[in-house]
C-alpha cells in the first residue's frame, strides 16, 4: 500500500481509504443495474463536434494534457463535462 500510496502522491483522506479498502472495512452497498446502466450512458461518446480556439489556447491544453498523461482530446472532453455536471464553475 505505502509504494501505491507514493506512486500516486495520495492524500491523508486517500490513504485512509486505501487503508481501510485493504482492510476490509468498507461496506458498501451492491451497485445496482440501474446504476450501472446510468454510468455507461454516461460515459458513451458518440458524438464529434469541430469547434474554433486559439492556437495558444490550444497549445496550452496539450500541456496540461501532455503533464496529466491523457489526449488532450480526453482533457477537453472532461472539462465539458465538468462543467455542464456543475463541478467546474464560470469564470464570468
Amino acid at each position: 500500500m505505502i509504494d501505491f500510496a507514493k506512486k500516486y502522491s495520495l492524500d491523508g483522506d486517500e490513504v485512509e481509504i486505501l487503508e481501510a479498502y485493504e482492510n476490509g472495512q468498507l461496506n458498501g452497498e451492491p451497485v445496482s443495474d440501474t446504476m450501472i446502466l446510468a454510468a455507461k450512458e454516461t460515459m458513451k461518446k458518440n458524438k464529434n463536434i469541430n469547434i474554433r480556439i486559439s492556437e495558444n489556447d490550444l497549445e496550452s491544453i496539450k500541456l496540461l494534457a501532455a503533464k496529466e498523461g491523457m489526449p488532450y482530446q480526453t482533457l477537453i472532453g472532461s472539462l465539458i463535462h465538468k462543467y455542464v455536471s456543475g463541478y467546474l464553475q464560470s469564470a464570468i
